[in-house]
């Protein structure tokens, strides 16, 4: 029996939750109840301090929970590069999440940063993080997803969750090129690197990290005429997926831009030996 428990520990906790959560929706009291229990945890921070910037995370969930606590160590590649900025420098922020790189570029380099998340779960805390680190004014978000092409799809996701990843814009694969498990999507609209420049009018970048989960290359492909002129890009590349891999060398070495290296975290060695996914930096020649 305590061997069961054991095993069964996070199943019986979510049929336990789901029985109270019924039976409390059931009567005035209770949805007053879990109103306030919702407000209260959407409410909860957790502070972080890395090379003497001091920052705040809303914390409403275990993924964001995490991503706060492992700061300093799950991507310290990441946060090197933002360090080299130079200051007052325009940086698009291509795969946000909920903003934890951008927040962090514009307050240690008071960077105007582009915030670029489509996820519906994962705007409303990057827009907590934004005002609770009071960067309004430096951080733009941009809803619409990046691809090679204006063009109307699914955005597909493999989690609800807010602070979760693992999602793609008109694909069904994730970043190792293997299928993606959807578990929810809707259709938005989509468009070019290119196109948001030339279209909607924002301010070429002197620097860009890609973080999509899988359509770096397609981002990329869509990003010629931006690409001839960015100082230095970061992209995560899984080497697994050669069709990206390749796809990526090829676009950015055309556009003049230089292999620099490529970094996994130790956090990331020690999280599964098979990981071939890096952050390649690129810089202009």
């Amino acid at each position: 029996m305590i061997n069961f428990l054991k095993k069964n520990t996070k199943k019986l906790i979510k049929i336990i939750s789901l029985v109270a959560v019924k039976i409390l929706s059931k009567i005035s009291i209770g949805r007053y109840f879990l109103e306030q229990f919702n407000k209260n945890i959407n409410n909860l921070y957790k502070e972080i301090a890395h090379n003497n910037i001091n920052l705040k995370f809303f914390i409403p969930n275990r993924f964001n929970l995490f991503r706060a606590k492992t700061f300093s160590k799950k991507e310290p590649e990441t946060l090197a590069w933002i360090d080299n900025f130079t200051d007052k420098a325009i940086f698009w922020d291509v795969g946000a999440n909920v903003g934890i790189y951008s927040c962090y570029a514009a307050k240690k380099k008071n960077c105007k940063v582009y915030a670029f998340e489509p996820s519906v779960f994962n705007l409303e805390v990057l827009s907590k993080n934004i005002d609770i680190n009071g960067l309004n004014e430096l951080i733009t978000i941009f809803s619409l997803p990046l691809t090679n092409k204006i063009k109307e799809t699914n955005f597909n996701m493999s989690s609800i969750d807010s602070g979760g990843a693992i999602s793609t814009f008109g694909e069904a694969y994730k970043s190792d090129g293997t299928n993606l498990d959807k578990v929810f999507s809707y259709k938005i609209l989509g468009l070019s690197i290119d196109d948001a420049i030339k279209k909607l009018g924002l301010v070429k970048p002197n620097y860009i990290k890609i973080d999509v989960d899988g359509i770096e290359h397609l981002i990329l492909n869509g990003g010629q005429e931006v690409l001839k002129t960015v100082d230095e890009i970061l992209i995560e590349v899984d080497e697994k997926f050669e069709t990206q891999a390749t796809q990526v060398k090829k676009i950015l070495k055309s556009n003049g831009l230089q292999f620099e290296s490529k970094n996994q975290s130790k956090m990331m060695q020690q999280a599964s030996k098979d990981n071939k996914t890096y952050n390649q930096i690129w810089k202009r020649k």
